[in-house]
């Protein structure tokens, strides 16, 4: 177990340039979509504070979160990331296996009370009395009920733990469940994505650390400053989009001058993730970019969607030129008052009607059809 001390001497330890400090802030600070300013409260908590401790759990998954993990841009930040956890929990990444691997998640747990980050990642079984994954004899559930008791928050990491993931697909024969579905007394964010962007876990914890809790969340649970916009809005294809330059098979003309994927079932006009902005392979690359559509693997559900079917786009917001709409006071009507309002019209008309049928007609009609009759 990794004594306590502040991130930055363990940053010096590691002989991280001061430049590179900053760099990493900076960097953090235009993730989280915080003005240029946070970058200097950022750096005031990283070199004041000590590193977080964190629990990381693989469940039921392909470790890809892993492995989106140690691949965060580049390898400074991933020396620096390194270096602001203390990392006490990783069956993939940690030398410890076995009935000692276990005893380190024990004393983690204990030590860190209260104060550990628990990270899952994979989604959890809970069909056939969970016993569809089992670790050291223990069913994954179980684990994550017993782990998560004592953490200060939780993360969901990749599509798996946020919402079950491709194990939750049709027919999903393990009842694979997201975290959120099966842990409800602790605060959860949901990083998803399959797998999901280790920049974007990079953000999150460092928000934790500065701000003393998770960033700002979405209805489903997920971080604004990673999925408040969809792809589609910056998108580098965009500009095709609206002028109509659509790729219609794979290869053609249209693909080769990088147009727009949507007719070839991109999924960006309803995603919502920053895959645009941070990339991948260290900023310089990512799906859309490389000639592929978005999947929309940030979204729930995202194995059931037809990969190449084109999806219906909806406008849902009103342009801001457009003067707001009064609503009308509304009345509640009861569904007998209602009928016999009904009634009564038809009645108040058919008597309208006939009175005006058999009133007499003035002298001055007559002449008037009189006149009609000889012509």
């Amino acid at each position: 177990m990794v004594s306590d001390r502040t991130i930055w001497q363990a940053l010096q330890r590691r002989s991280v340039s001061r430049r590179d400090f900053l760099k990493f802030c900076t960097m953090m600070s235009a993730t989280l979509a915080l003005p240029h300013s946070a970058s200097a409260q950022i750096a005031t908590a990283l070199e004041t504070k000590e590193r977080l401790p964190v629990v990381w759990l693989h469940l039921q998954e392909c470790t890809g979160d892993d492995e989106s993990f140690l691949r965060v841009a580049d390898p400074t930040v991933t020396d620096i990331l390194l270096e602001v956890i203390s990392l006490e929990y990783n069956a993939t990444l940690m030398a410890d296996s076995g009935h000692h691997a276990e005893e380190k998640l024990q004393q983690a747990t204990e030590h860190y009370a209260g104060r550990y980050v628990l990270v899952v990642e994979g989604s959890i079984p809970t069909g056939e009395n969970a016993h569809f994954c089992t670790i050291a004899g223990r069913a994954a559930e179980n684990i994550l009920r017993e782990v998560s008791r004592d953490c200060a928050a939780i993360v969901a990491l990749g599509a798996c733990a946020a919402w079950g993931g491709w194990p939750a697909a049709t027919p999903n024969p393990t009842g694979a469940q997201g975290v959120s579905q099966i842990i409800k007394d602790k605060p959860i964010v949901n990083l998803t994505g399959c797998p999901h962007n280790g920049v974007n876990l990079a953000a999150t914890i460092v928000y934790y650390l500065t701000f003393g809790g998770l960033p700002e969340l979405d209805s489903l649970g997920r971080p604004l400053f990673a999925h408040g916009k969809l792809i589609h809005d910056n998108c580098e294809r965009r500009a095709h989009f609206d002028a109509g330059e659509f790729v219609a098979a794979w290869g053609d003309e249209g693909h080769r001058q990088g147009w727009c994927l949507y007719k070839t079932g991109c999924k960006g006009p309803v995603s919502y993730h920053n895959c645009p902005v941070v990339r991948w392979n260290e900023g310089h690359s990512w799906p859309v970019g490389a000639g592929h559509g978005c999947v929309g693997c940030s979204e729930v559900g995202f194995w059931e969607y037809p990969i190449y079917g084109v999806v219906p786009i909806f406008e849902v917001e009103l342009p801001a030129a457009f003067p707001p709409v009064e609503e009308a006071p509304r009345i509640s009507v009861s569904l007998p008052a209602a009928g016999l309002g009904a009634v009564i019209g038809i009645a108040i008309g058919a008597a309208a009607v006939a009175a005006a049928m058999s009133r007499p007609r003035s002298d001055e009609a007559k002449e008037s059809e009189d006149r009609e009759e000889q012509s």
